[in-house]
């Protein structure tokens, strides 16, 4: 019987390895159990799903995402001032990372990107975002 190829629906165990786009490995879940999920339930991005469909099981495939595909550009309006005294003392410094609890339950990360006098500017964006990232990726099962 011949290698079925992926479709959308379909419980696909994925291994893969995340690179941004001057090469540095950022992510990648080899030698630890594989991503699980399912094919067009839109759990992973998108575009990496399009370039799953029609591949076999064993197949591995290299898959560039734009900034688009992924976290999406910089965007303007994810800055924020706020004044200097909400924020904890110790992360009073351009660079410095705050991991703010979201309503969900995840932790979700804002960079504070300046300083001015009495305020901060804080960056909401996603720390990827304007990134463009290269998935190498592998087929270990599907059903």
């Amino acid at each position: 019987m011949g290698e079925k190829m992926l479709e959308n629906g379909q419980k696909i165990s994925l291994e893969y390895t995340v690179f941004l786009e001057d090469g540095t490995q950022i992510d990648t879940n080899k030698g630890s159990s594989p991503l699980v999920f399912v094919l067009g339930a839109h759990q992973v991005f998108p575009a990496l799903e399009e370039a799953l469909l029609g591949l076999n099981i064993g197949d591995a495939k290299e898959v560039a995402l734009t900034p688009e595909q992924a976290y999406g550009p910089v965007m303007k309006e994810a800055f924020r001032e706020v004044s200097l005294e909400t924020i904890p003392s110790q992360f009073r410094q351009p660079g410095a990372v705050l991991a703010i609890q979201d309503p969900a339950g995840g932790v979700y990360p804002i960079r504070v990107h300046q300083i001015k006098g009495e305020k901060a500017v804080l960056d909401f964006n996603h720390p990827l975002a304007g990134r463009g990232l290269r998935f190498e990726v592998k087929v270990i099962a599907a059903d």
